[in-house]
């Protein structure tokens, strides 16, 4: 969920590292050609590592490789510091370069990605999952951002992204729809910057592990209408990141009353519960429990990334147990076709995901559990879209 990260610390952190980190290494010309290369990929997937950085006492890498975030320190050879690391599991990774204690970007590296507030360095390591969220040479989806009338939130229109599979505007055919809703602090554009989510579905289609479908990926921050770049630049600041924005309900609102009578009414869509599937992650795993509990009927593929029992997560003295059980009955009268929970073993609410598993047990809720090992991050709900995706529309 990270409900820590404010939108107005990830601005502060940018100027910060802009006037401490980037200034001072202009003079040493690092962005400019040279010899230096970091990250190197080497043939047995381990990577090297290299910042020039004459003047720095401690310089570490931390990437999200290690599962406890451990840093891996770097030596100095001469006026570079250097570290290798791995071999590493086929997968994309997000890393810092700590220069004295403060994380950076690596300047040797044009590749970076955003979630929120978190904006990091790009690793690609090859030849398993890293081949499903690299850009192959397969035909691609087109992706479109689209704004639209979002009247249950507000009066301003709202942006989210629609990716179309190869072929959309050709074939004339219909097609399923996948609703695809990101975590705490996030945006409409982190299923695509580090999600890598038309990617995995390009290369999921092209092998042929996955049907042809639409990706809806909303923006289910109901405070600001799009991602930063996206909203006007001078209206007042808003905390898209707190508890009562995430548990409000609007957004669950207006997904079912706003954003699928727009795609419905403007793509080739085939309009029922058999070819509609939801899925997100923390609070978007929150939100596809309560859309999918008020509207029964409506999905018959479901996926609950890295979010258990919510009222277990936070304490909450409102929970109305025999209401929630009322619900999943309902539920289960529409009998789903899939669904699906994936939780990481090291996840700060896999003790919520035990919770939510047990009641559904209690009751006879049949649903699948994939358990990995890893954390609340995108390491993990990258390889959950690999896996549930495949399940929808068979």
């Amino acid at each position: 969920m990270k409900i820590e990260i404010l939108v107005s610390k990830s601005i502060k952190k940018s100027f910060f590292v802009f006037f401490i980190f980037v200034i001072p290494f202009i003079s040493d010309a690092q962005r400019r050609p040279n010899s230096i290369i970091s990250p190197e990929v080497l043939s047995d997937n381990s990577v090297i590592f290299r910042v020039k950085a004459s003047n720095a006492a401690d310089v570490k890498v931390v990437g999200t490789w290690n599962r406890r975030f451990k840093p891996d320190a770097m030596a100095k050879k001469d006026s570079v510091w250097e570290v290798k690391v791995g071999p590493l599991p086929s997968d994309m990774y997000e890393y810092d370069i700590v220069i004295d204690g403060i994380p950076l970007l690596d300047p040797l590296n044009k590749n970076a990605t955003r979630d929120g507030g978190y904006i990091q360095s790009r690793l690609m390591v090859p030849g398993g999952l890293g081949d499903l969220i690299d850009v192959k040479s397969v035909p691609h989806g087109d992706l479109k951002a689209v704004w639209y009338d979002s009247p249950t939130i507000g009066t301003s229109q709202r942006r989210m992204f629609i990716y179309t599979p190869p072929g959309y505007d050709k074939s004339g055919k219909k097609y399923p729809v996948m609703y695809l809703l990101h975590g705490g602090g996030g945006d409409e554009e982190v299923w695509v910057s580090r999600g890598r989510a038309n990617y995995i579905i390009d290369n999921l289609i092209a092998s042929g592990k996955a049907e042809p479908m639409i990706v809806v990926i909303t923006n289910g921050d109901v405070n600001n209408v799009g991602a930063v770049l996206d909203r006007t630049a001078f209206e007042n600041k808003k905390d898209n990141t707190g508890i009562g924005a995430m548990a409000a309900g609007l957004f669950e609102k207006s997904l079912v009353k706003d954003i699928i009578p727009y795609i419905e009414g403007n793509y080739r869509v085939i309009a029922d519960a058999n070819h509609r599937a939801l899925t997100g992650f923390s609070m978007g795993g929150f939100q596809t429990q309560n859309i999918t509990n008020s509207n029964p009927s409506m999905f018959k593929y479901i996926g609950v990334m890295s979010m258990g029992l919510f009222s277990s997560a936070r304490n909450d003295g409102s929970y109305n147990k025999e209401k929630h059980i009322a619900q999943l009955k309902e539920l289960q009268k529409n009998n789903p076709k899939v669904y699906w929970i994936g939780m990481g073993t090291d996840d700060f609410l896999y003790k919520s995901g035990i919770e939510l598993r047990k009641l559904y047990d209690e009751i006879g809720f049949k649903y699948i559990y994939r358990e990995n090992i890893g954390n609340h991050d995108w390491n993990s709900w990258r390889l959950y879209l690999t896996e549930f995706a495949p399940m929808c529309f068979k």
